[in-house]
């Protein structure tokens, strides 16, 4: 048999820890501890045993002396997360009234503990399972000990018999005493098997009880003190039995024979009953049989009417969808396009919509497809179907050349002579719009009659665009009378007045910006109607907001309509098909072909009369370019680009033209002072940061890049057509080229690189005639430090000395040839450097240069000196310094 828990003392100590944490006030001590199963049942109904789920639980009895009494409480301990007893519910033994052992328990190992003293009788109480009956009845008689001997009584006891427990108590002495001297401990009560018996025995059964059970006992003599009498005794006993048995059967003869006679009778009535009984049952079974049929009958006729109903239902659907109403066929067939017939016929569009898409679509059940009554209502509404699409479309393209052609015959919509007349479509899209609901039935009837009306569209809207842009471009032109500037030139003869024409022709660049206002918007709100007006399947929807949309009258903003992206729909939110795309651009295209011709008329108009003009028309094209990103049909922003490069190409022009008046200086005859380009050239600069507009900088940028790089190339050719004179043109040239550009160049960067490109080369042609003409006055002094130093390559300095023509006297005859007359050779140094340069201002920083160059050559000559030389004395720096200052 498996260990009990109550023998458990590793339980036993973790239920006294639990006890001593939980409890205050003294010592409590663990007179039996027990692991259980704790489940709960209901008031008054026997739960099944095992239903519901079994908590495990550890009861604890705890004793506490005070004084002369005892405290007995039982304690349900409950594991923790970490295994730990701690404690779940506290009852005093005291406030026990009841212990009933559950009977649907067939173990007899689950009972109850009730407590007079809960607050909710409601509730039923927690019932408590035990591995064994020997774990119950220890855990029963420990509380039934502990109860009697505090409330001198037992509690209501319920499904076991306490004289059943008694006995087993008994037969458990050993192992009940040995666990209570377990339980106690050393220092308990120090109870002895023995007492412990008595305990149990008057506990069970009291000694008065014992006595009058042996009285009873006592009364009844049975004489069973032998066996072979007790034997014959029951032997005579039955026999007489027996004999009563008969003789009062007998007696009773004449009641049975009754008995017998009223069975008879009984028999033939039952025969009766049960002959009458198989005849009802033919009968009733032929009744049901009948019923049978006639509900069988009755459920077919229901089902049929069901079925009819339901069958009726569908047809009348069905012809109802297959019937095609007088109106809608007349209307269709022959009814007019007018505007006061529209709400009629865009009725019977959306019914032969309707009724087409019953027939061919999913909401047409399979097994009516192949139907005669519908395949010829199908091909009827084809027929209906084809004649409409054909009639309205006929009508739609008549309209559209008839609504152009009565404006083109109206010359007060154009531009005339001494009048500038904006184009206003307002009128023209109302009138179309009549019929954009007819076009969006035509798109879902037939897609492909969409595109001979947007080409009859396209053609005739184009004819008047193009009659609207070029009246509008003549009446601008001819408004605008500039000055003829002629051509700024950068070639002119020597002597020749560098003073350039001022004429204004802002009014020019101002006609082409006039132009793009107008035109720009007008065609981005067209190619947008036209989209949406022709329905299109390409996303279009795009937030307006740029300036170049709205006109000064409002025209752009006055149309609520979104405008097409870009044409390879890149920026499209949704999809849609590559083939409406290479529509649209066509269609575009076709719309708006032939427009950018007043647009280069009016550029090279522009052109001819001041070239520099492409600057500022370059910076508006560019300003509308880049606001028309997000916000232009396609072929409007391909129109601006086209415009920008043929801009480009004529600016192009007028550079090349320039830089190649620049190289024909190069063939003229030689001339002294500063070439006639650089100063004109200035002017030039100037001129063309006064048209920078916009975006144009890159375009300026260019051309200056262009003829800077020419004009070097051009005075470098040009100062080596005289070698003797090439530094003195160069450095005079580069001297010029900042001085014109000063200010420009602290305000234009591209011009601040050539500057100080120029700087450079200035400073390089500057110091190589210095130079020449230093070695030209001191050649003795320069050529003999020269000589020093290649000695110094090769020999050591105290050598130097005593080489032929470097001795310390030839040093001596150096020094006084050169110093003896250095007032003269400065003054003939001055003279030499002023003798060819044709720009007095230049002559200061020229001979401080000088000046400077030479007292640097001179300190390095003193160094050599002092080292070859060490003790020989020559005039000092200062010295010379001093000597040149008058000059």
């Amino acid at each position: 048999m498996a260990r009990s828990s109550a023998d458990d003392m590793e339980l036993r100590r973790a239920c006294q820890a639990a006890v001593d944490g939980s409890s205050a006030g003294g010592k409590h001590n663990v007179v039996l501890s027990i692991r259980v199963a704790k489940s709960h049942g209901v008031w008054g109904k026997s739960a099944k045993f095992g239903r519901q789920m079994a908590k495990p639980r550890v009861l604890a009895i705890t004793t506490k002396s005070k004084g002369q009494r005892t405290k007995a409480l039982l304690r349900v301990l409950k594991y923790s997360t970490g295994g730990v007893l701690e404690l779940a519910k506290l009852y005093k033994l005291k406030h026990l009234s009841k212990v009933e052992v559950i009977q649907n328990d067939p173990s007899g190992c689950t009972f109850t503990l009730g407590f007079d003293n809960l607050r909710s009788q409601s509730v039923a109480p927690p019932q408590w399972t035990m591995r064994n009956k020997d774990d119950r009845n220890r855990l029963l008689l420990c509380i039934l000990n502990l109860f009697k001997e505090i409330m001198g009584r037992l509690p209501k006891v319920v499904g076991v018999d306490v004289v059943e427990m008694a006995i087993w108590a008994k037969e458990n002495t050993p192992a009940m005493s040995k666990q209570m001297k377990m339980e106690n401990g050393p220092d308990d009560s120090g109870m002895t098997e023995s007492d412990s018996t008595v305990t149990v025995e008057k506990d069970l059964v009291s000694q008065a009880e014992e006595e009058d059970m042996e009285a009873l006992l006592g009364t009844y003599l049975m004489g069973i003190g032998e066996a072979e009498a007790f034997s014959e005794r029951l032997k005579r006993e039955f026999l007489a039995l027996e004999a009563a048995n008969v003789h009062a059967l007998l007696e009773s003869e004449p009641l049975i024979e009754e008995v017998l006679v009223g069975l008879e009778d009984a028999t033939f009535c039952v025969d009766d009953i049960d002959e009458w009984l198989g005849i009802f049952n033919v009968k009733l079974r032929h009744m049901r049989e009948d019923i049978e049929s006639i509900e069988s009958r009755n459920n077919t006729l229901e089902l049929q009417t069901a079925n009819n109903k339901l069958l009726t239902k569908e047809l009348d659907r069905l012809l109802e969808c297959l019937h095609i109403p007088n109106e809608i066929a007349e209307c269709l067939t022959d009814g007019s396009f007018g505007e006061a017939h529209m709400v009629k016929i865009i009725e019977a569009c959306e019914w032969l919509s309707r009724a087409i898409n019953v027939l061919e679509g999913q909401s047409l059940a399979p097994q009516y497809t192949n139907m005669r009554a519908v395949k010829e209502k199908r091909a009827e509404l084809k027929i209906l179907k084809s004649t409409f699409v054909r009639r309205a479309s006929e009508f739609l393209r008549n309209y559209f050349a008839s609504l152009v052609d009565l404006m083109l015959s109206d010359k007060n919509n154009f531009s005339q002579r001494g009048q500038l007349k904006r184009p206003d479509h307002a009128d023209l899209r109302y009138n179309y719009r009549s019929y954009a609901r007819i076009l969006q039935h035509l798109k879902g009837l037939d897609k492909s009659c969409l595109g001979p009306l947007r080409k009859a569209y396209c053609h005739s809207l184009n004819l008047l665009l193009r009659r609207e842009a070029r009246e509008y471009a003549n009446e601008l032109r001819s408004n605008t009378k500039p000055t003829r500037s002629s051509a700024f030139s950068l070639e002119a003869p020597v002597g020749s007045n560098l003073t350039t024409n001022s004429t204004d022709t802002s009014s020019v660049s101002e006609v082409y910006s006039k132009m793009l206002t107008v035109f720009i918007p007008l065609l981005v709100d067209e190619s947008s109607f036209f989209a949406h007006f022709m329905c299109f399947d390409i996303p279009m929807l795009l937030p307006h907001g740029d300036p170049t949309n709205v006109s000064n009258n409002g025209i752009g903003a006055s149309e609520n309509h979104q405008n097409l992206t870009y044409a390879n729909g890149t920026d499209a939110k949704t999809s849609h098909t590559l083939d409406d795309t290479m529509a649209l651009n066509e269609a575009l295209q076709e719309l708006l072909d032939g427009i950018q011709e007043d647009f280069h008329a009016v550029i090279e108009w522009g052109c001819k009369i001041d070239p520099l003009c492409c600057i500022s028309t370059h910076g508006t094209t560019e300003r509308y370019l880049s606001g028309q990103k997000a916000d232009t049909a396609g072929f409007v922003r391909l129109l601006l680009g086209e415009l920008e490069s043929r801009i480009s190409v004529q600016f192009r022009r007028y550079v090349d033209e320039a830089c190649h008046q620049i190289e024909k200086n190069e063939r003229n005859v030689r001339q002294m002072g500063v070439l006639p380009f650089i100063p004109r050239f200035a002017t030039l600069a100037t001129r063309m940061e006064q048209y920078i507009q916009g975006q144009s900088r890159d375009l300026v940028d260019q051309a200056y890049t262009k003829i800077v790089s020419i004009m070097f190339v051009t005075m470098e050719k040009f100062a080596q057509a005289d070698p003797k004179y090439a530094d003195i043109v160069l450095f005079e040239n580069y001297a010029a080229f900042q001085n014109s550009l000063y200010d420009l160049a602290n305000v234009v960067p591209i011009l601040a690189k050539f500057y100080h490109q120029a700087s450079e080369l200035y400073e390089q042609a500057c110091m190589r005639h210095i130079n020449m003409v230093i070695y030209i006055h001191f050649e003795k002094l320069f050529l003999f430090a020269r000589r020093i130093e290649e000695c110094l390559q090769s020999s050591p300095a105290e050598e130097i000395p005593f080489t032929v023509g470097l001795s310390k006297v030839d040093l001596r005859k150096t020094l006084k040839s050169t110093f003896s007359g250095l007032d003269k050779s400065a003054n003939a140094m001055y003279k030499k450097l002023q003798k060819n340069v044709t720009s007095e201002e230049l002559m200061p920083s020229l001979w401080e240069k000088c000046k400077k160059e030479f007292l640097d050559k001179y300190d390095t000559f003193i160094q050599l000196v002092a080292k070859v030389y060490p003790k020989e004395t020559i005039p000092s720096v200062v010295e010379i310094r001093d000597l040149l200052t008058p000059v």
